[in-house]
């Protein structure tokens, strides 16, 4: 069961800065559930992955206003890519980008409006994960059982060969177990098997109890039990547990292989369910056939690599995955219900008083229905004047082929003769 656990995360400050706020966070919800006599980090994730979502609720439904509104442009924007198709040089690429700008503007909103809430959300899910991989660096209440553990460790403990073994089995960037923080980086990932082996190593730690008198190690255990399973593990180590050594139960094994299959499941009707406020894809674009892909490959990657992560991953998984199925069905019948022509007036008006900052001339609030009429307008020109263009040439070279043929039968040999004679008679007068 190789895992890397580290002790905190290092880094940019405003990074830690981050980690640190999410780790107080969980530490809240540790305490909070302890006042109804409950510890458990599993239970604490499901919490905190609801507070989590909670907090960006409004970078997502900002984000998905702008799909929504992407959609709307999506006709527009699609015509000037149709317009430069096939044009490689400087100037149309100029060109293209000018018009597409204007295109954004008229809407009131920019080129990376819906890409920043994005921009902003993936710290803070990195942040979650380093919360989630390393609960006792930033939980003191979760800390302080392992610190009362350690504490009983004799002077040479690093030398004790079951120490050793138990500090092999865990993968570890540092392994320097004279530092009390690698220590316990390892013994929170220590299984009930090697609980057992630690104390039969160090008696003494057998009887360390809390201030409240509860064994420190059962306290430990308990802590990492969720649906009684011990977080720690991975499904696999359950499932094939169960089924070499005869451990756990079948209702264990059933359980731990439907947690891999929930998040597989859950991520991918979220994502269609997102799909839907997203612009409408052209079916012979390449990206959007990668992306359809997608859609599908990750999921599954996802059932995958939940089998060979420990419990406390996948716990997170599908409570993330579960939250965004109810979050996004709740999210689509609001964005149903959103006038975007409402919506594109207010982001004129955001986009204008930037612009008066600078000096700029504002823009005008146009609705959908216009903007959609103009652009027909424009089409409709442009093919009237395609028209008229083919209608002159075929006059032209109607008139041409009656000038020709006329005192002869149309493709005879009499005509061809007659339009050779005529034609120099034409060009001599000039």
């Amino acid at each position: 069961m190789d895992f890397i656990v580290l002790t905190k995360v290092g880094g940019f400050f405003l990074w830690r800065w981050l980690v640190e706020i999410l780790g107080l966070i969980m530490e809240v919800l540790f305490r909070f559930t302890n006042m109804f006599g409950i510890m458990n980090i599993g239970l604490c994730i499901l919490l905190f992955t609801v507070v989590s979502k909670t907090i960006l609720l409004p970078l997502s439904i900002k984000q998905q206003k702008s799909s929504k509104l992407i959609n709307v442009m999506q006709p527009e924007l699609q015509a000037i890519q149709k317009k430069y198709k096939g044009k490689t040089d400087n100037e149309s690429a100029m060109k293209m980008n000018v018009e597409t700008r204007a295109v954004y503007e008229k809407y009131g909103t920019s080129m990376t409006g819906g890409c920043l809430p994005m921009l902003i959300q993936l710290p803070i899910m990195f942040g979650l994960y380093q919360i989630i991989y390393k609960i006792p660096a930033y939980v003191s209440s979760v800390r302080h059982y392992f610190d009362l553990v350690t504490a009983k460790l004799p002077a040479d403990y690093m030398s004790n060969p079951v120490f050793q073994s138990l500090g092999e089995s865990v993968t570890l960037q540092n392994k320097d177990f004279s530092n009390m923080n690698v220590v316990i980086d390892m013994l929170y990932r220590l299984t009930d098997k090697q609980w057992n082996q630690l104390i039969g190593a160090f008696p003494d730690i057998a009887n360390v109890v809390t201030e409240s008198g509860e064994n420190v190690v059962q306290g430990i255990i308990r802590m990492q039990q969720f649906l009684g399973m011990n977080i720690s593990y991975t499904p696999l180590n359950i499932i094939t547990g169960y089924f070499s050594e005869g451990n756990g139960t079948i209702l264990t094994v059933i359980t731990a292989a439907m947690i891999p299959i929930l998040s597989g499941l859950f991520q991918w009707y979220s994502t269609k369910l997102i799909t839907v406020n997203q612009p409408a894809q052209n079916s012979d674009d390449p990206s959007a056939n990668m992306m359809k892909s997608m859609n599908i490959t990750m999921p599954l990657m996802s059932v995958v690599f939940c089998f060979t992560f420990p419990l406390v991953i996948g716990i997170y998984w599908v409570a993330s995955s579960l939250y965004q199925v109810v979050q996004q069905i709740g999210m689509n019948a609001y964005l149903s219900k959103v006038d975007v022509d409402e919506m594109i007036r207010k982001n004129v008006e955001k986009a204008n008083k930037k612009r008066a900052k600078k000096g700029l001339q504002p823009t005008k609030v146009s609705t959908i229905t216009q903007n959609l009429q103009k652009m027909q307008e424009a089409e409709a020109k442009e093919q009237a004047k395609m028209s008229e263009k083919i209608e002159r040439s075929r006059k032209i070279v109607e008139e041409s082929t009656k000038y020709y043929n006329q005192d002869a039968k149309p493709g005879s040999l009499a005509s061809k003769v007659n339009m050779v004679q005529k034609y120099n008679e034409k060009h001599n007068k000039k």
